[in-house]
């Protein structure tokens, strides 16, 4: 294998790894960064900033920044400076402590950013406390780890506990001992006291406290708390209910909400029809949101035994690219015969309600379903299985593939979604024949899926990562 070969492959596996969401487990993808970072620095660079504008996996954001801080080249270590002060500080903290823990490495330019960072929110007061108040503790430890000195007001703030009159920390004591609805919520709202703070140092929730604390929350911020609203008795008071009817409303809208938050908000609570459906559309109008595809596209969904994973994720993916093409879609699960999949609609719950009696069983054969569709002549230009690769019984998919090409003169790429425990079957017999085929391994939660979307909206592999190439980085302004 020559060494453009292996760069290109690593590439691609760097791609595959954006799908995975590990959750505050940042060593879980830190393998790749070292690697790509070290035998392609250049494009590692440029994916790095692509990936903070297109990417949804905050682990994967932090760890990227932390390489270009600990960089060699200077463009890289300027651009992770630029980059940090956008972070909010608990990410900051985390971002300081891999560098440490993992990279065994703090930079001198990396205490600057970071000093830089605590400074000029220590000049805003209002930045400064909406910092602490959101994450007091993360705002300490990178004070304390770094040997930062405070300054007197952020030092009473945060180290001595006497917040001055007027700082946020101060009001939140004042709400805490208000012994009034009316003088709670007046503090709530003045101060736009997040939810999350508000409740812990409030005893009753009453309606007129829930109204305050709504009406401050951004749309978001409702489909997180909505389980600890709904528990608090939110949805029962028709005043409450009504504005966050109007939040969930103006989430369907939102560029800011997380297309599939709403679907693991409807998944974890019962809420009454009216609520869940005001969820399933803000999934399905957060989906359309994050790109179209303008190419005929197959989803082949694996549904021999021990598949029911490969079916969950299939029936995302179909409400996914549903969601978003302008194209023909064909959808078939299989054994070792294809069911034709249709849903009542182009809708997120449509699709859902489609794959409802798919069931996993039977024996494998990957190519049934596209030998139906090289008989009906139905042409696309972009293949996505959903599978572990294993194929034990004819049509095989690689003999398919063949047919399929020659007589509907066309070469669809081939896009593997992995699955489980997986084989290279079907991927070592399509690049034996030089097929254009990719491999992305998910691991991580449903609500990840988006992620896909830029590597399916693209007419090829080359021109996505011609994109990342053209992300200019970030310049530091302050030198």
């Amino acid at each position: 294998m020559t060494m453009n070969t292996a760069e290109r492959d690593l590439r691609l596996e760097m791609l595959n790894s954006l799908l995975t969401t590990p959750h505050r487990q940042l060593e879980k993808v830190a393998e790749i960064h070292k690697l790509i970072v070290e035998l392609d620095p250049i494009f590692y660079g440029h994916l790095a900033v692509w990936y903070q504008h297109n990417g949804d996996v905050r682990d994967h954001k932090e760890v990227f920044v932390s390489h270009l801080l600990a960089s060699p080249l200077t463009e890289h270590r300027d651009a992770g400076f630029a980059m940090i002060q956008e972070f909010p500080p608990y990410q900051v903290a985390r971002i300081v402590d891999f560098m440490k823990q993992q990279l065994d490495k703090l930079p001198r330019s990396a205490r600057t950013a970071v000093r830089r960072y605590l400074k000029a929110r220590e000049q805003n007061p209002v930045k400064f406390d909406r910092a602490v108040l959101r994450a007091r503790k993360a705002m300490k430890h990178l004070y304390a780890s770094l040997h930062v000195k405070p300054g007197e007001r952020a030092n009473a703030i945060l180290f001595r506990n006497q917040p001055p009159e007027g700082s946020l920390a101060a009001v939140l004591k004042q709400l805490a001992k208000a012994d009034s609805s009316a003088e709670q919520a007046r503090l709530i709202v003045e101060f736009k006291i997040p939810y999350t703070i508000a409740i812990g140092a409030i005893n009753q929730l009453t309606p007129t406290v829930l109204v305050a604390l709504i009406h401050n929350m951004s749309p978001q911020e409702v489909i997180n708390n909505l389980n600890s609203l709904k528990a608090r008795g939110a949805m029962e008071h028709p005043e409450v209910k009504q504005l966050i009817d109007a939040k969930l409303e103006e989430a369907a809208k939102s560029t800011r909400v997380s297309a599939f938050k709403a679907r693991v908000a409807a998944d974890v609570a019962d809420f009454d029809a009216d609520t869940a459906a005001k969820l399933e559309r803000i999934t399905n109008e957060q989906v359309k949101r994050r790109g179209t595809i303008t190419r005929p596209t197959a989803l082949l969904v694996d549904k021999s035994g021990s598949m029911d994973s490969a079916i969950e994720v299939g029936k995302r993916l179909a409400a996914l690219i549903s969601g978003i093409t302008e194209a023909d879609l064909f959808v078939y699960a299989f054994d070792t015969i294809p069911y034709a999949i249709t849903a009542q609609g182009r809708e997120l719950t449509d699709w859902e309600r489609a794959f409802d009696r798919v069931n996993a069983g039977g024996g494998t054969s990957i190519g049934c379903a596209l030998e139906v569709m090289r008989r009906k002549r139905q042409l696309v230009d972009q293949i996505i299985i959903v599978t572990d690769e294993g194929e034990n019984a004819a049509p095989y998919f690689g003999e398919t593939y063949k047919a399929y090409c020659r007589e509907l003169a066309v070469m669809p790429n081939v896009v593997i979604v992995r699955i489980g425990t997986y084989y290279n079957w079907l991927e070592t017999k399509l690049k034996e024949q030089q097929a254009p085929v990719e491999t992305f391994t998910f691991a991580g939660d449903y609500y990840s899926l988006p992620n896909l979307v830029p590597l399916m909206t693209r007419p090829s592999r080359l021109e996505l990562l011609m994109e990342i190439l053209e992300t200019p980085l970030p310049v530091r302004e302050d030198k």
